[in-house]
């Protein structure tokens, strides 16, 4: 018998016992400044050390237990250790976790279940490559695979994006300071604007814009003299999630693969944040009926954190001879076994579902600290994906790295997690694991307005 998600917590959250970090949190903050690489980031921002956690709640070394609004970036869909994926871990480990690409029954299974529940034409239509760990890799195979069959080089990808830290996929990550010193990378990527109506680069409003931004990206595909050569692929994720939890409006993605269907340009759908039930639906491009010809996964595949990544893509285009990407950890089958627990278990708790709900409540809450608060510019997400933008005032949006920085301090203290996102930082990002209860959610809320309004009386 399955837990209650109110089962899954730790009961005390948020329960802050000594003013974090704490004495032992700070000493292993300490020792890891000595030993790690100066590259480690998230402890600079938010100095938390884990000793445990369940579903979504977390507790440090000095006893400090927090409600967790981060989820390790939408990896923890089903929650910090899910005793049910654990029991198929636990099953698994004892007989087999390394394969390469030999078959294995997780292995196989898993596949079946990405094919069985994959969105649109792609459901029972399509072939998965596994890839490990990270999305980086997932891209990096996803674009392999889109030159190999159209014989082009380019690809196009938006402003906002976020593909990852390796080759291809930091050259497809429109972040400028990820790149300097690294340039040049991957030639012919190019960007042009994403559906960002707060911000839009075209100064315009939806729905009076007629959506320009999709007729800007039609113009460089077929006007002559764009400067862009037709390129292999568009790589778009349905919701943007470093961008600032930006959600396209209606009919967007639609369009932007009907224009991609007419130009013969292979459209890639980075469902690696938005997919697996986090914003209400399977995966995030369902909520536009719209069906990539490859989509890529990982965060959440691996189940509980364990990585794993794949492409799923349309059968026709399996046009690869053996060997033509390989990797060591696409044989993981311990997260193999993970993620095909996970994913039934979202499908038989109704986890997608609960996502829409839970997000739902949350995005009223917000939406009425918006209308109190002139420093909320925009309150923005669909399920449990969630972005609240920060700005200097309404009027001129400016944006407000500073009040989110504060904020997000505040919580911390006070035990609650969240991360920022957005071009310029100032986006308070929610990414809680899809088991969260209308119990947590709400004390997180809770906290999460008491800060920004202390943060707005200390300015």
């Amino acid at each position: 018998m399955l837990m209650k998600f109110s089962d899954l917590h730790f009961p005390e959250a948020p329960n802050i016992i000594v003013e974090p970090p704490g004495p032992k949190s700070k000493q292993l903050l300490e020792k890891q400044k000595k030993i790690e690489s100066k590259a480690v980031l998230y402890p600079l921002a938010v100095p938390l050390t884990l000793e445990a956690a369940r579903g979504a709640t977390v507790r440090d070394v000095d006893g400090n237990t927090y409600i967790d609004f981060f989820g390790g970036i939408a990896v923890l869909n089903v929650g910090h250790s899910n005793p049910t994926v654990l029991k198929a871990i636990r099953e698994q480990e004892g007989k087999l976790i390394h394969a390469l690409d030999f078959p294995t029954t997780p292995r196989i299974k898993l596949a079946e279940k990405l094919i069985e529940i994959s969105p649109g034409n792609l459901k029972g239509n399509s072939k998965v490559l596994f890839g490990g760990p990270t999305g980086s890799d997932a891209v990096e195979a996803a674009i392999k695979l889109a030159k190999y069959n159209t014989k082009r080089i380019g690809v196009i990808a938006f402003e906002g994006s976020y593909a990852g830290q390796t080759g291809v996929s930091l050259a497809l990550s429109s972040t400028k300071k990820f790149k300097e010193g690294y340039v040049p990378l991957a030639p012919e990527i190019h960007f042009v604007p994403y559906g960002y109506c707060y911000r839009c680069a075209f100064e315009l409003r939806y729905p009076d814009c007629n959506l320009q931004c999709i007729k800007y990206v039609r113009h460089v595909l077929e006007d002559p003299y764009s400067g862009i050569v037709k390129p292999a692929a568009v790589i778009v994720e349905p919701i943007q999630g470093e961008g600032g939890i930006v959600v396209p409006p209606e009919a967007w993605l639609s369009e932007l693969k009907r224009v991609c269907e007419e130009n013969e340009v292979l459209l890639i759908v980075d469902e690696i944040q938005a997919g697996l039930g986090r914003t209400g639906k399977m995966f995030a491009c369902e909520h536009w009926n719209t069906t990539p010809d490859i989509m890529t996964l990982a965060k959440a595949l691996g189940g509980i954190g364990l990585p794993l990544s794949a492409c799923v893509y349309n059968k026709k285009l399996d046009t690869w001879e053996p060997g033509a990407h390989l990797g060591t950890f696409r044989g993981h089958v311990l997260a193999m076994a993970a993620g095909l627990a996970a994913i039934n278990y979202m499908q038989k708790e109704k986890l997608p579902e609960h996502a829409e709900k839970m997000g739902r409540r949350i995005l009223k809450q917000l939406e009425d600290l918006a209308e109190e608060s002139k420093y909320v510019g925009e309150v923005r997400g669909k399920g449990l994906m969630i972005g609240v933008e920060f700005v200097k005032s309404k009027e001129d949006k400016q944006p407000w790295k500073e009040m989110v920085d504060k904020i997000q301090t505040k919580c911390f203290k006070k035990g609650l997690l969240i991360w920022k996102a957005g071009h310029y930082a100032n986006v308070a990002r929610f990414l809680p694991p899809l088991v969260i209860t209308e119990e947590l959610a709400d004390k997180g809320i809770e906290i999460f307005v008491d800060a920004v309004k202390e943060a707005a009386r200390e300015i």
